[in-house]
């Protein structure tokens, strides 16, 4: 049974088709365009998100006190005008909250003399471009220091970023890649786990990390050999935690995977616990391929100025059709902020050399945080004050460009080496067909593309990774003042895709996260996936006694599953739930657009129920939560994403529904616990419905466990357990 449930997986993973966009027949025009704005560059003021928080105190203040306080928003009189409202109205304009907590900054201020006004309150602010130092970091008009280089000719043979980038494609392999299927193998490392390698070209060796770290063996630029080791140790100081080697037993798995240039999927990736240890393992190899890349065309520019006339150039190919290589992509600006201060640190080989980094100050002002923004009463899961730490603006753009010694931040894009982005800053530029200001040729020659944080792109906007996804490695519409003599051939041949090594972070293997890396990832090197099936479900973390039914629905398609389970959901759940004794009843609804399908059919069944999503003011939050815990309304419909961006407890609830499975196993627990929040106590009538398919076995198995999940795929009756907080 475990053996077919991995095949399941297996097959999950590789045919993972499904779309972000539900929509349906019954969304209402208005709301259309939802996702185009979630979190956009909206901020609160710390004003009120405190009075939020004053709104969300469980401590000790009732639901109908907490209405009438001044972070409601709502006076007496509104709540006259809307007793019969049927919950808090929704604005597309009105973004959820952000509540943020400072972290890190770039230490000390560099005074550059570069405009240094900015908006401190990270709101929109009209973007700037460095045209300051474009000759000091050109790359055309600049040589090769004699003690930057590493260019004996062992390290070119061993180097694994020239034997990666001086490989010859030939159009039969080509051709082979975009018609024969992968193969596959499977092995497990001590601290990744279970690896799958898969491969259209190369032949599968069987990989092993070493078990010491030789630096030399690594093939660092040469002031990464100094600074890496110093810096990774203050950070894991920093985090409380400490190894003799160089790099942590994970960053030395990753890293090792990393430098093979193939692409890796790593799904276990947590702000709370090893998300700092991997952002510093990748912008080591990042940091490492721009310098040695900058560092060849540096040092080929020397040799064509010194060599005599008439001889060939074509050894000298060593660019792309654009400058920029890598391609961050990151959800807030906070972790912009700290990208920037990893690459610092590690170019500055002690502290009496600092490296010369252009418009720092004007950085710091604009993605960095004020400590005093954070409200004081704020409480918040740790893995919550984890993700939302720092300068949550989710709509920014940045080029870095990095000479030898000196760094240049705000470059322009095709001045670029790394750009840093979240999927809206590039979704902006990119543009959509038909606008007539659009630009993506930047893209055309990235080399190393790193998506971190991807399970929060399914809370912001899936569209815009989509999106960006198709636009990288096309053919630039324009040369861009490129030498064609220095281009490789193949970025001429259109190959760039094929030598691009992608790395995909995430904190689960959404199907959606998986369809990015089996259908946009095409390195000739191959793929690495980390593929664990958890043993234990967050249904051990819930400390609520009561009976969770497991409803399976029979489908037979993926693409059935949304009108199939709406369909059961209203002919054999919800009967079950509108006797008036089945009061306050939460229904949790992972889509927006299931959730708005279901609030207009309750609106045209005219049942008694109230609605929240990410959307909803203030004031009909607190209207919903108030009717809900007096049992005016007997259904509350409650968003994903709105728990996501919100975390409130609600009270009141006796009976839950979970429409669909989480996305985040762990918001199973959190919701079932929230029952504890009634002042009544234990209640041996609370119950735990969950609806759930054969597409579902991921998420159940986060959920419930492997063992359970493979019996509950066997048998199509419906599944009972009893919890009792402590199995």
């Amino acid at each position: 049974a475990v053996l077919a449930l991995t095949l399941l997986f297996y097959f999950q993973s590789e045919n993972s088709d499904k779309s972000s966009a539900e929509s349906d027949s019954e969304t209402e025009p208005e709301q259309a365009s939802v996702y185009h704005k979630l979190l956009a560059t909206l901020k609160t003021s710390p004003e009120s998100e405190s009075e939020d928080d004053d709104d969300d105190d469980d401590d000790g203040e009732s639901e109908s006190e907490e209405a009438g306080e001044s972070g409601t928003e709502v006076d007496s009189e509104e709540y006259q005008e809307n007793e019969e409202v049927e919950g808090g109205e929704e604005d597309e304009n009105d973004m959820p909250d952000k509540e943020a907590t400072a972290e890190q900054t770039l230490g000390e201020e560099q005074a550059d003399g570069a405009d240094v006004s900015c908006d401190t309150s990270h709101g929109v602010i009209e973007e700037f471009t460095d045209v300051k130092h474009e000759s000091e970091f050109s790359l055309e008009n600049n040589f090769m220091e004699e003690e930057s280089g590493d260019h004996d000719a062992d390290e070119r043979r061993s180097n694994p970023f020239k034997q990666h980038m001086d490989k010859e494609m030939e159009e039969k392999e080509v051709e082979k890649m975009s018609t024969l299927s992968k193969s596959s193998s499977q092995i497990k490392w001590p601290r990744l786990g279970q690896l799958t390698f898969s491969s259209t070209l190369e032949k599968q060796k069987t990989l092993k990390p070493d078990k010491e770290v030789d630096m030399k063996q690594l093939h660092l630029h040469k002031p990464l050999e100094v600074t890496w080791p110093k810096v990774n140790k203050q950070l894991l100081s920093s985090l409380n935690k400490s190894y003799d080697s160089c790099f942590t037993p994970l960053q030395r798995e990753l890293f090792y995977i990393m430098n093979t240039y193939r692409d890796l999927f790593y799904p276990e990736s947590t702000a709370l616990t090893n998300g700092e240890e991997i952002r510093l393992a990748y912008c080591l190899h990042a940091l490492n391929h721009v310098l040695k890349a900058n560092a060849q065309v540096l040092s080929n520019n020397a040799k064509r100025r010194d060599r005599k006339p008439g001889i060939d150039t074509d050894e000298y190919r060593d660019q792309g059709l654009t400058r920029p290589k890598v391609l961050m992509v990151v959800p807030f600006r906070e972790c912009a902020l700290r990208i920037v201060h990893n690459l610092i640190s590690l170019l500055e080989v002690n502290s009496d050399k600092k490296i010369d980094v252009s418009n720092k100050k004007r950085f710091k002002g604009e993605f960095g945080s004020n400590p005093e923004e954070k409200p004081p009463n704020l409480k918040r899961p740790e893995d919550y004050e984890a993700v939302f730490a720092g300068n949550i603006d989710d709509h920014f753009r940045i080029g870095v460009a990095i000479l030898q010694k000196s760094m240049r931040l705000y470059a322009p894009f095709y001045s670029s080496d790394i750009i840093i982005a979240s999927p809206l800053g590039m979704r902006t530029v990119i543009g959509a067909e038909g606008e007539k200001k659009r630009d993506f040729d930047f893209l055309s020659s990235i080399e190393i593309l790193i998506i971190d944080q991807a399970d929060v792109y399914l809370m912001q906007n899936w569209e815009h990774v989509l999106h960006l996804m198709k636009h990288v490695n096309l053919l630039p519409l324009d040369s861009h003042g490129v030498d064609f003599s220095r281009v490789r051939m193949l970025n001429l041949n259109n190959w760039s895709k094929y030598y691009r090594q992608t790395l995909l972070f995430s904190a689960l293997p959404d199907p959606q996260i998986n369809s990015i890396f089996n259908k946009h990832c095409f390195n000739y090197m191959g793929q690495v996936a980390v593929r664990n099936i958890p043993q234990i479900g967050s249904i051990s973390q819930v400390v609520v006694q009561l009976p969770h039914v497991f409803r399976r629905l029979e489908v037979e398609s993926l693409t059935s599953v949304i009108d199939r389970r709406f369909q059961f959901f209203i002919d054999k759940v919800l009967p079950e739930y509108r006797d008036a004794i089945m009061s306050h009843t939460l229904i949790y609804v992972p889509s927006y657009f299931d959730y708005v399908r279901l609030r207009n059919y309750f609106k045209k069944e005219e049942l008694n129920f109230v609605h929240i999503c990410e959307y909803t003011k203030k004031g009909g939050i607190c209207r919903a939560r108030r009717f809900f815990l007096k049992g005016e309304k007997q259904f509350l419909l409650l968003t994903e994403r709105f728990h996501f961006y919100k975390r409130y407890t609600i009270k009141g609830i006796k009976n839950l529904i979970f429409y669909e499975l989480p996305t985040y196993p762990h918001f199973y627990s959190e919701i079932c616990n929230m029952m504890k929040a009634t002042d009544s106590g234990v209640d041996a009538t609370w119950t735990c419905t969950v609806l759930y398919s054969k597409y579902d076995a991921q998420k159940l198995a986060a959920v419930v466990g492997i063992d359970r999940t493979a019996q509950m795929l066997q048998s199509k009756k419906n599944v009972h357990l009893f919890i009792t907080g402590e199995n």
